[in-house]
């Protein structure tokens, strides 16, 4: 089960790079939703990176993660973040809900299985060290 893979682990790098870039230089559609699109793609890879489930498992797994942050934002937790640590957290976990973001996790999901189901097909990304 637990088994590390090198290829997802350099693609969440290279989607991690890009979430830090869009949360520093990039503001409206492209941070708000394309980076809420990306972040399920970093997080999915970041899992395939150290797990070996499959697909769908981790696809669903990832999906729920999202959506229990996101809909942790309709309640009082984001007043329980500390404060020394209040903008790092206000940026991975959020600050307001949004049905936008859903959707842009839900696109995201929804292109990575399509995507694996097309590279397993065609050719497996699943070598693993």
């Amino acid at each position: 089960m637990i088994k590390f893979n090198k290829t997802y682990f350099i693609i969440a790098i290279v989607f991690f790079i890009i979430e830090v870039l869009i949360a520093k230089y990039s503001t409206g559609f492209i941070r708000h939703t394309i980076g809420d699109y990306l972040v399920v793609i970093l997080l999915y890879t970041f899992i395939k990176s150290l797990i070996n489930y499959s697909v769908h498992k981790t696809a669903v797994t990832v999906l729920i993660i999202a959506f229990v942050i996101e809909f942790l934002q309709l309640t009082n937790f984001k007043n329980l973040y500390p404060n020394e640590y209040r903008k790092a957290f206000q940026l991975v976990l959020g600050t307001s809900f949004s049905i936008g973001d859903l959707v842009a996790y839900s696109l995201g999901i929804l292109s990575i299985i399509i995507l694996e189901n097309k590279i397993n097909k065609h050719g497996k990304i699943t070598k693993s060290i």
